[in-house]
């Protein structure tokens, strides 16, 4: 059935004036019929007027607190009307008007439960600058025990795809997106078309891009999420995934 109506999901706490930027981005879009979900944790920072007079008719605004970032992406993938779900962040953007307009054609082509496309990084202040091109299409499932993932927020599935999945994990406090990914193509085998083209220009700075502390975190989360559900490997298969990060670097030099 061809794509109807699509969903972005965005959520955020006290994100600044750059959740403009998004909106702005979503309501951009040349297909016909886009809902924007934007799931706010209770922001103190004017958020919820800044929102408020930018928002269209039809689309969704809830400002209210919550367990953290994966229980309100459940929020708000639970209220999406959608035939087809994405994903986007407070301080990220589509990298032009036309990316789901690709989307939905690409699925209407072939018939499967998820596009994946590739995602841009950019230092805050310059979004037209890339420092870096993640390429969802060496995502492969048996590679995920190596830590392969396409870019999450490139990643848009149907809403029947994100029903048989079931919800983001909120005892994962960085990778609940890793276990989605672990769960929804190795545990339920979900089909896929990769589009060679950049969906979304990404802020670095985020919980996932951070250093340090972090990547210990994400490093066991990731391990735990493939052990919990018979995914073979180790902690040098994972970190072997930092190589492909340095090459990306190199190539955007």
């Amino acid at each position: 059935m061809p794509v109807r109506k699509i969903s972005v999901v965005t959520v955020c706490y006290n994100p600044g004036e750059i959740l403009l930027e998004a909106i702005k981005s979503v309501q951009a879009q040349d297909f016909a019929d886009v809902e924007h979900v934007i799931i706010d944790g209770g922001s103190k920072d004017g958020t919820p007027d800044r929102v408020a007079a930018v928002l269209r008719p039809g689309d969704v605004f809830v400002s209210e607190p919550d367990k953290g970032i994966y229980d309100a992406m459940n929020k708000g993938i639970a209220r999406a009307s959608g035939g087809v779900i994405a994903l986007l962040n407070a301080d990220d953007h589509y990298a032009d008007a036309g990316v789901l307009s690709r989307v939905a054609a690409a699925f209407d082509s072939g018939g499967t439960d998820a596009v994946l496309g590739d995602v841009t990084f950019f230092r805050p202040g310059t979004p037209d600058r890339s420092i870096r091109r993640y390429n969802s299409g060496m995502f492969h499932p048996k590679r995920i025990g190596w830590g392969w993932m396409p870019a999450h927020p490139a990643m848009v599935l149907t809403k029947a795809a994100y029903e048989r999945v079931g919800n983001y994990r909120t005892d994962f406090k960085i990778a609940a997106d890793f276990d989605f990914i672990v769960r929804a193509f190795a545990k339920h085998g979900l089909s896929y078309t990769y589009l060679r083209d950049v969906f979304v220009k990404m802020q670095v700075g985020g919980v996932s891009t951070a250093g340090g502390a972090s990547r210990g975190i994400i490093d066991a989360e990731m391990l735990r999420a493939c052990r919990e559900h018979g995914i073979r490997t180790n902690r040098a298969m994972m970190q072997s995934r930092y190589l492909l990060k340095v090459l990306e670097l190199v190539r955007r030099s």
